[in-house]
This record gives structure tokens, sequence and C-alpha cells, in this order.
């Protein structure tokens, strides 16, 4: 069980043990705080983007910003916005 008290504001985690969700997060944002979980466990989306990169991973890198645009403006109070960070 997580404690959100002793949590670092804005510093993703793995969780390895989450049957569904790779990371979490405490997002801090205009004085508030919120626990979010995201990212898909065991996708293949690691880190940025790497020399010699596919085109297909490129393209999968580009959909994914795309598709999610709008939701990661929101900032960090959005799953996709620490997705992007972390995953993409």
């Amino acid at each position: 069980m997580l404690d959100k008290k002793n949590m670092p504001c804005n510093s993703p985690k793995r969780t390895p043990n989450d049957p569904k969700k790779s990371h979490v997060v405490k997002a801090c944002y205009d004085g508030k705080e919120k626990i979010i979980h995201f990212g898909e466990q065991g996708a293949v989306t690691a880190g940025k983007p790497k020399a010699g990169e596919s085109n297909k991973m490129k393209a999968k890198r580009a959909s994914f910003k795309a598709r999610h645009a709008k939701n990661i403006a929101k900032g960090k109070s959005s799953a996709a916005y620490w997705s992007d960070r972390v995953k993409w």
C-alpha cells in the first residue's frame, strides 16, 4: 500500500508488483496532491529515443504523442503527461 504522506512530489517510481500499471507518482500542483498510476506493465517503450532507433519505433513514439497530445497538455494532473515523460 502506498503512503501518500511519505512519497516525494513529482518523482515517478516503478511498480513491479502491480498487475496493470508500471509506474506511480505523487503529482503535486496548484497546492494539491494526487496519486497517479500510469504506463502499461510490460510494454516495450523504455526511455527516450536512442541512436539507431528503428523507423517502426519512431512511428510508434510519434503516434503516442499525437494521440495523447491533448491529455499531455493538461500537465502534471494527467497520467498521459507522466507517461510521456517517463516511458516515451
